[in-house]
């Protein structure tokens, strides 16, 4: 039985393998901070790991103790999600250890992620859009400025770190279209609906001016005290315009994203439109909504079907 991963020991100081891996990621990748940052934690929590197994060397682990090492996460109930992330991290790691000759055979190369069907995103549902969209009090500065957000992410499916980031010139609200850095500082134009449009202006024309007073900031959107909002945030507004809209399941800005692309596909969009939209480099990535697009149409089928 291998050891759990305990997250109580004191951090050990990241093996220069990983420093290196980061570092050729940030420069010849261009990846986000917040990607960087994931890469960083999940290997850093792999090292210590082995570190509670007695090993400290990275470069002569075997294919079964990465094996373990997986086991262990299963053990701790990690979401499939973070578990593939942490696959993913480790295949992504030891192919750089490969590449730059560090080692012979990549011992990830056998490493599978949990089955697609277990990571498939729970979809807030059309009708539950509409109750958390009208949550908000738009006759205060900060309601407004919700209702502006929510409808913005809904309407283009931006990632939570593109809504907060956007800067206020990168929205052309008379051409219906947003100009989106995303992951890599690869850009992509996303169009904007005529009812975030609308939301949008009225932010615009009252809710910021007044929240800015006579500072420049140069992002879109903005906290009560003028200043760039957090990713945090926006959490916590997304979590309270839940619970006032009645909306029981667990929401996170990415739960919009999701059902963008979701009501999308259900709708009869195409995915590589899809996967244009949400700026995902791979289609593979995008493919995950047509399983939740099968699943709702399968529960449909035996709620209503007579014979389903």
């Amino acid at each position: 039985m291998t050891k759990s991963i305990k997250t109580s020991k004191p951090q050990t100081k990241l093996a220069p393998q990983i420093v290196q891996f980061i570092q050729s990621l940030r420069i010849l990748d261009g990846l986000s901070e917040n990607t960087l940052s994931a890469y960083q934690n999940d290997l850093k929590n792999y090292q210590a790991w082995l570190n509670l197994q007695g090993f400290s060397d990275l470069l002569s682990i075997s294919s079964a103790q990465l094996e373990d090492y997986v086991f262990a996460l299963f053990e701790q109930d990690k979401q499939p999600k973070s578990i593939a992330r942490a696959i993913s991290s480790l295949k992504r790691f030891y192919q750089f250890c490969v590449v730059q000759n560090l080692i012979l055979q990549d011992p990830a190369a056998l490493l599978k992620p949990p089955k697609l069907s277990a990571m498939i995103p729970k979809v807030i549902s059309e009708s539950q859009i509409e109750a958390l969209l009208n949550a908000p009090d738009v006759l205060s500065v900060l309601g407004l400025r919700d209702r502006a957000i929510l409808e913005l992410a809904y309407s283009s499916g931006l990632r939570v770190s593109e809504l907060v980031e956007l800067p206020y010139e990168q929205i052309n609200l008379s051409a219906g279209l947003v100009q989106v850095t995303g992951k890599g500082n690869k850009e992509r134009i996303v169009p904007v609906g005529e009812e975030a449009i609308d939301w949008l202006q009225k932010y615009l024309q009252t809710s910021r001016p007044s929240l800015v007073k006579q500072k420049w900031v140069g992002t879109l959107f903005v906290s009560r005290i003028g200043r760039p909002m957090t990713r945090q945030t926006l959490w916590h507004r997304i979590k309270h315009l839940a619970a006032e809209a009645g909306i029981v399941m667990n929401l996170s800005p990415h739960s919009l994203r999701h059902a963008f692309a979701t009501h999308l596909v259900n709708h009869g969009a195409d995915l590589r439109t899809v996967q244009l939209l949400l700026g995902h480099a791979d289609l593979s990535t995008t493919q995950i909504y047509t399983h939740v697009a099968k699943a709702r149409l399968q529960a449909l089928h035996h709620k209503h079907h007579p014979r389903g």
